[in-house]
């Protein structure tokens, strides 16, 4: 009993017949627990050691003993290798087995088959459960929108979980993987330093779209030096080095509070005592692409760029109409 209690504890509270038979257990034994209510059915052979709702984590346990040699898929294996998700308590437990296993289906439980499952698969770990770069593919491609497939890619990118070069090399192996070559394209932008959906738009629908020079990419850089000593690091957006300028890329999320304005704020004075123009834009301005890039093209020749800005395939772009004026 305290080789199965220990493997219990280990699995978020739940444990499968087979579990313990294997561990010693009699039928009579499994049988008296259940009967005491002290192990209580999820599924046929599954129990959770408490009568009340099972957590979200017992639920995907319970669906990993349902069918053994499953791994977690979706937002579940995200968060089994620390990325933040939105996963919610109701939400389907989403799994993955190798190709060829078709499980009968079960309510609250959807099941992915996969070719070259064991290259995909953690299985030793607790619970097991797909490798970060084949979870983020998968529930990018299956993304409602496609900047939600982007920031699936880049999140897991800035956060250091995995790089855009094993992301590229997990796709290969995905061949059919709805979206593909959406998130091949994405994955070369992601590598180019954009970390964001609105990152990511800037860099294709402003910057590569109207013949903008190239900017420098999340460049990490002393911002204050007191005596000597550094007291301030910050990353820019991006950097336009021979025009002394940066842009920052202000999403919807994660500018709006007043520290967060402050910081900003901060940013660009510290930018300006060092002789670098902030240009701030956000989702309002990216989305009207055309008329951005004709401000920025404007400010980039004024201090010192050569070359101009181009028309972009749409037949109201305003850069063509300054250029027809």
């Amino acid at each position: 009993m305290d080789e199965v209690q220990r493997l219990v504890r280990r699995q978020a509270g739940v444990v499968s017949r087979r579990q313990a038979l294997s561990l010693g257990m009699s039928e009579v034994q499994v049988a008296r627990l259940v009967r005491r209510r002290e192990w209580v059915p999820l599924h046929g052979g599954v129990y959770v050691d408490h009568t009340g709702p099972p957590s979200r984590r017992q639920r995907e346990w319970a669906a990993l003993l349902l069918h053994p040699g499953s791994v977690l898929a979706g937002r579940a294996a995200m968060s089994g290798a620390g990325m933040e998700t939105s996963t919610r308590l109701g939400d389907p437990v989403e799994l993955a087995l190798p190709h060829g296993r078709a499980p009968r289906r079960r309510p609250g439980i959807t099941v992915m088959q996969l070719r070259g499952f064991d290259a995909m698969a953690l299985v030793d770990q607790s619970p097991p459960r797909l490798r970060v770069e084949h979870a983020a593919l998968l529930l990018a491609s299956t993304a409602f929108r496609e900047d939600e497939a982007v920031a699936v890619l880049a999140d897991v990118v800035r956060k250091g979980t995995t790089t855009p070069s094993r992301l590229a090399a997990a796709l290969d192996l995905h061949p059919k993987l709805p979206r593909r070559a959406l998130l091949r394209e994405v994955l070369a932008d992601v590598a180019e330093g954009a970390q964001s959906p609105l990152e990511r738009r800037y860099l294709r629908d402003v910057e590569r779209a109207h013949g903008l020079p190239r900017g420098e990419r999340q460049v990490r850089e002393v911002a204050r030096v007191v005596d000597g000593e550094v007291l301030r690091w910050v990353v820019r957006d991006v950097r336009y080095r021979g025009q002394r300028m940066l842009m920052e890329l202000d999403g919807r999320l994660g500018h709006s509070a007043a520290l967060d304005r402050w910081d900003d704020l901060q940013r660009d004075l510290d930018a300006a005592v060092n002789g670098d123009l902030t240009l701030r834009s956000g989702w309002a301005q990216v989305l009207y692409a055309c008329r951005l890039a004709a401000v920025v093209g404007r400010v980039l020749r004024a201090r010192g760029w050569t070359g101009t800005p181009v028309p972009c395939r749409s037949a109201g772009c305003v850069v063509r109409l300054e250029d027809a004026a």
